[in-house]
């Protein structure tokens, strides 16, 4: 059945891996940092366990297993936890790990982010709805002109998705009901979480967020509204 737009009023997009690739920056980053300290390491294998870190410092809130902390200092804890593991670690300064922490803030849009937001943004209210602080996602935001009428974070609610206090965010900061809203992520458990409050879903496949030759499900599914390639697409079937 062909998906029907017309009751949509706004949407809310995932930022990581959704919207832009963090995965080539922070690869970047670390092999800059390596050739300036004078080091090799491999830095894919480096980043895919810190961005596991990263979940399991969200997950271990989720469980009520530790207080609320900001993603910012989620990926610093990550950071050192994981460099325990390296014989270069000894290398790397604090003054490196926090700057190493900043390529968080300075993610690169995918090739068909920032105009299929902007077509998709001509129509609807269009908000960021996303677990990075505020800070890093305003600046994300900056960085790659991505045109957003809100920057919405777990932050505001000290949560993280899929946590349904982040959905009731975007419901009372936009002033519009669910149904109206659709969620639009690379990551299928955010739109299982928004579809149970009553969002429409939209899927975008991005084979590439963990870097060339890692698995990633891109598998459509039938129980979202849309299953899309890119941003172009998704504009395509929302008549934007």
């Amino acid at each position: 059945m062909t998906f029907d737009p017309s009751s949509l009023k706004a949407l809310c997009f995932d930022v990581q891996g959704t919207l832009v690739d963090f995965t080539t920056p922070l690869i970047e980053a670390g092999e800059a940092l390596a050739a300036q300290r004078g080091f090799v390491a491999d830095w894919p294998e480096v980043i895919t366990r810190w961005r596991a870190g990263y979940r399991a410092g969200m997950d271990a809130f989720l469980a009520g297993q530790r207080a609320w902390i900001s993603t910012d200092t989620i990926y610093r804890e990550a950071l050192d936890t994981l460099l325990a593991n390296y014989p270069w670690a000894p290398q790397v300064s604090a003054e490196d790990r926090d700057a190493l922490n900043t390529t968080w803030s300075r993610l690169r849009p995918w090739p068909d982010t920032q105009r299929g937001l902007s077509r998709l943004r001509s129509r609807y209210l269009t908000a960021a709805l996303s677990n990075g602080s505020m800070a890093s996602v305003i600046r994300i935001a900056r960085h790659g002109a991505l045109p957003f009428d809100a920057i919405l974070t777990g932050e505001l609610v000290q949560s993280f998705k899929p946590d349904p206090k982040v959905y009731a965010l975007a419901v009372r900061s936009l002033g519009v009901a669910p149904h109206n809203i659709m969620m639009v992520a690379s990551h299928k458990y955010d739109l299982v979480a928004a579809r149970a409050h009553g969002f429409q879903t939209a899927f975008i496949a991005r084979p590439l967020e963990f870097g060339p030759g890692v698995a990633v499900d891109v598998t459509p599914d039938p129980t979202f509204d849309c299953n899309v390639a890119d941003m172009e697409e998704l504009a395509n079937r929302l008549g934007a």
